[in-house]
């Protein structure tokens, strides 16, 4: 059969009608295959380092905001960064770290603010504000240490840390317990109850090795993580206080108590890792 066409058109058969054309290329309708345009490739040009991988967001839970993160993990790595003027000058300058979980990605990025005094006068001992960034630069957790002292000879003031989430809110405390040989730490909730045990070696020194200091119950039978102080070599050891730590907690840790051996990381760097004022050697020993 053949439909009857209009004037000047002819006549085609039924079921043969011949539509648009069907676009089977890769590229958008209406382009030849070879003329499709071309993708843009995301991946690093040659000679460019990686872009730095930041993890994923969680979705939405029933802790501090920010925190959300800490929820899905049980280990964090702890890379300071080398400042380029503190080698070159021996000044102290404020200290910045990447915070990782074990794939590489970054969790967070710290902060310290403090100015150019305190830094090179009390060095090692001196007070400070780290801030704790996320990828979208929000202040997600605070630590503040005052300036406190470092000798065993003086119980009566030793090393303290309050950590805050959201900044301004303490969700927790790492102080330092007094003990004749071993660095010993007491974490503590927001209420300011014991809640773990933090137990150093009695000489906390970066020769060679790592070095743990055991997260303990609070009866100190079980260990149940540790923050361990990586070796990295024996120029950087040497030549400059950028540190690379680990941190190892179960994974069903309280988020907030996850936050708190963060800040205790940090709290451990400075104590025995840190340049002392004025360019001097670093602490390096209990004490």
């Amino acid at each position: 059969m053949y439909n009857q066409g209009g004037q000047g058109f002819p006549q085609q058969p039924v079921g043969t009608f011949q539509g648009p054309p069907v676009h089977t290329g890769p590229g958008p309708a209406g382009f030849p295959v070879y003329q499709q345009p071309v993708a843009f490739s995301n991946q690093p040009q040659p000679g460019m380092p990686p872009p730095t991988q930041w993890i994923p967001a969680p979705p939405p839970m029933n802790c501090p905001p920010g925190l959300e993160y800490l929820t899905q993990i049980d280990q964090l790595l702890i890379h300071q960064q080398i400042e380029l003027l503190e080698v070159l000058t021996g000044f102290e300058t404020n200290n910045k770290y990447e915070i990782k979980n074990s794939l590489g990605q970054r969790v967070y990025f710290a902060a310290e603010e403090n100015d150019f005094c305190t830094r090179n006068c009390c060095g090692s001992l001196r007070p400070f504000v780290m801030k704790i960034l996320d990828h979208s630069n929000r202040e997600v957790i605070q630590f503040e240490r005052p300036l406190r002292c470092a000798s065993c000879c003086f119980p009566c003031c030793l090393q303290k840390l309050e950590i805050q989430s959201p900044p301004g809110v303490p969700i927790g405390y790492v102080v330092q317990t007094w003990h004749p040989f071993l660095p010993k730490f007491a974490v503590l909730n927001e209420h300011q109850e014991e809640v773990l045990k933090i137990v150093g070696p009695c000489i906390a020194c970066s020769c060679c090795s790592n070095i743990d200091f055991d997260i303990k119950s609070l009866n100190e039978d079980a260990i149940v993580g540790k923050i361990t102080k990586q070796w990295t070599g024996f120029v950087k050891e040497a030549f400059t206080d950028s540190d690379n730590f680990s941190i190892q907690f179960p994974i069903d840790l309280d988020v907030k108590m996850k936050a708190v051996m963060l800040g205790a990381c940090f709290l451990i760097d400075f104590m025995f890792f840190e340049k002392s004022g004025g360019g001097g050697s670093r602490a390096g020993v209990w004490q």
